[in-house]
């Protein structure tokens, strides 16, 4: 046996260690919004028709959030767009006052920027083998994404050895992230991580289907575990991230949505308007602004495809101020989000820091 096949996989078959580092060889490069300046294209395609409109139109509505210094902005990120390279520009929206909170899918934020920030990569698919080519080298695929399914494991452990340093007790998926975040400020390898940066700004993030993720694997070691040993372990507590999202709502007052994708992550956000409600703040403002972007059908009924005008007859969305963008949001968040930076609203935007609400 050659010492290229040093590891096992599945039932102690071995893995091909050369094959791997050949499929593994090249780094996704985030795009830094930074670095060009997409205003003059945005403006261009703002006088085209069809999507090109819908976006000059969508970034303007996200500008105006901007300028408006009465409202806190909320990116709700559901889809695979950090690991496919938009990572450094989520942070960049933090890092910037750009955004206030955060609602997101727990494989957005853990899968891909957490396990980004213990400085593993994502890579490009340079070829596409048989998937049990993949399975047997323990490679996991996004479309034309890699991923180390050993490292992600290594992502595993770390949410487990997380939960098993607190206390015992309920957390919302909130303040286990921010525990996360405090992580990757002692031991992370990667500045440009959002969860560290939001840890750092104050931003919360809301994961309302945590364990649906990378996170679920360590969390359920970590109460098997302690149940084995007879001693209390910790537990995610749903109904707090819904409690504490809406009350950062009737705090905040004016909202703005910025939304790429859309599933539980989008239904959650906007359904924070109703609570409010049903709590008696019958006076709570519906989102004012609300940007989506998504290649959800509409015909599907599904709720990543339901759109903000349909929203409004829940009485969650301003149907003024809406723009639904039909596109592949890797193709387009970095004309939207490179032109806000460079228009620069944010320089006079006030830091939120909705985070202490909790401390």
């Amino acid at each position: 046996m050659t010492d290229t096949l040093t590891k096992t996989a599945g039932a102690n078959a071995p893995i091909n260690d050369t094959r791997k580092a050949e499929l593994l060889s090249k780094q996704v490069k985030h795009i830094d919004i930074k670095s060009f300046d997409a205003r003059p294209i945005v403006d261009a395609m703002s006088d085209m028709s069809f999507t090109s409109r819908d976006l000059g139109r969508a970034t303007k509505i996200y500008n105006d959030m901007l300028a408006d210094k009465d409202c806190t902005v909320v990116l709700v990120i559901a889809g695979s767009t950090s690991a496919g390279g938009c990572m450094d520009l989520y942070a960049e929206l933090v890092r910037n006052k750009m955004v206030d909170v955060i609602v997101a899918t727990g494989a957005t934020i853990v899968d891909m920027d957490f396990f980004e920030g213990l400085g593993h990569k994502h890579y490009q698919a340079l070829e596409v083998p048989d998937d049990d080519t993949l399975r047997s080298l323990y490679i996991d695929r996004i479309y034309d994404t890699y991923i180390d399914e050993q490292q992600l494991q290594d992502c595993d452990f770390t949410i487990n050895k997380i939960a098993e340093s607190l206390e015992p007790k309920p957390y919302s998926s909130r303040a286990f992230i921010r525990e996360m975040g405090k992580y990757l400020v002692e031991h992370g390898k990667k500045d440009n991580s959002l969860v560290k940066l939001a840890y750092e700004h104050d931003v919360p993030i809301f994961c309302p289907a945590f364990v649906d993720s990378s996170a679920g694997f360590g969390l359920v070691k970590h109460q098997v575990d302690a149940a084995k040993e007879g001693r209390p372990y910790m537990v995610l507590d749903a109904i707090a991230d819904f409690r504490e999202l809406t009350q950062i709502k009737i705090e905040a007052g004016t909202t703005g949505l910025l939304m790429i994708g859309g599933g539980v992550p989008k239904n959650f956000i906007q359904d924070t308007v109703v609570c409010a409600e049903i709590l008696g703040h019958e006076d709570v403002e519906v989102h004012k602004y609300a940007v989506q972007i998504t290649v959800a059908d509409v015909r599907d009924g599904a709720c990543s495809s339901s759109t903000l005008q349909e929203a409004a007859s829940w009485g969650k969305v301003n149907t003024g101020i809406e723009q639904m963008v039909f596109a592949e949001a890797g193709s387009v968040m970095p004309l939207l989000a490179s032109d806000a930076y460079h228009r620069g609203h944010w320089k006079d935007r006030a830091k939120r820091g909705w985070a202490k609400l909790f401390a």
